[in-house]
């Protein structure tokens, strides 16, 4: 299956759609990371607080798709902020990975009480020069701390990956993003662990699409510009994630899904929210 792809402020190509791998790890998980991106996933979204990268790093040699096509995505804990700090952590995760550059670098989490996250963003800036990462970006970071970023440095991300799912659809950071060029990621997009699939609204549009209501949900992802990056060990639930381009929804049917906003479900607030 084909995935459309988006074209970042710095002029890379990053797939529609992704695979999260969040405790995707040992053999059941590179098992399952193969099995996906057999089925046509080329995004695989890792991070360095996973423990997996190596399993993904495995999964890319394993799947025998040239590495041009395949679009990495590693993240930065909050215990290396800093300059040195970061690209030190960076070769870490290089290394497990097992790969020549990575496609997108992303600061995990702000940590703004160690306030230290525009020395690691000045890091990524090398990182990117130095030609050892195409995109750098962020991940749960607020409006005002992308005003920051852009301020102290002049470098705005390619991305930021946050929490984003009918319950939360943060429609304010996403009209921020598309003001500055900032390509929205979603993070828990299915609202893991919640009742968000069972909702009327919700179920009753996949009963009158013919298709799940995991598909309506990475539908209105698709329609709202972000870039879903579902979570599943399963092949068949995985390949229906993925197959979300041959139908639509209507502009009131994305309205009404919008609607079931509630607010985050994991009360990881980036101003607060401190990770190691």
């Amino acid at each position: 299956m084909n995935v459309p792809a988006y074209t970042l402020r710095d002029g890379q190509s990053i797939p529609q759609i992704g695979l999260g791998t969040y405790r995707l790890d040992g053999a059941e998980g590179l098992a399952s990371m193969v099995q996906a991106i057999e089925s046509g996933y080329r995004l695989l979204d890792t991070a360095y607080n996973y423990g997996n990268e190596a399993e993904v790093g495995q999964a890319l040699v394993r799947s025998g798709i040239d590495r041009a096509e395949l679009f990495v995505t590693t993240k930065l804990p909050g215990r290396h902020h800093g300059f040195d700090e970061t690209l030190e952590s960076f070769e870490e995760s290089r290394a497990r990975l097992d790969l020549d550059w990575l496609d997108l670098y992303l600061i995990h989490w702000p940590n703004p009480s160690v306030d230290r996250y525009v020395e690691s963003w000045r890091a990524m800036i090398r990182l990117r020069e130095k030609g050892l990462v195409r995109s750098i970006g962020v991940s749960n970071f607020t409006a005002p701390m992308l005003a920051r970023l852009e301020d102290e440095t002049g470098v705005v991300p390619a991305i930021n990956q946050v929490e984003l799912h009918p319950y939360f659809p943060q429609g304010g950071l996403r009209r921020y993003h598309d003001d500055h060029g900032i390509r929205t990621q979603s993070w828990s997009p299915l609202g893991r662990g919640s009742e968000l699939l069972a909702e009327p609204v919700i179920v009753d549009l996949a009963s009158a699409k013919g298709v799940s209501p995991a598909r309506i949900v990475l539908r209105w992802h698709v329609q709202l510009g972000t870039i879903p990056i579902p979570r599943s060990r399963d092949a068949a639930r995985q390949r229906e994630n993925l197959d979300v381009f041959d139908f639509e929804l209507a502009q009131e049917e994305v309205a009404a899904i919008s609607g079931l906003e509630r607010g985050r479900l994991w009360g990881a607030d980036p101003d607060e929210h401190e990770e190691q």
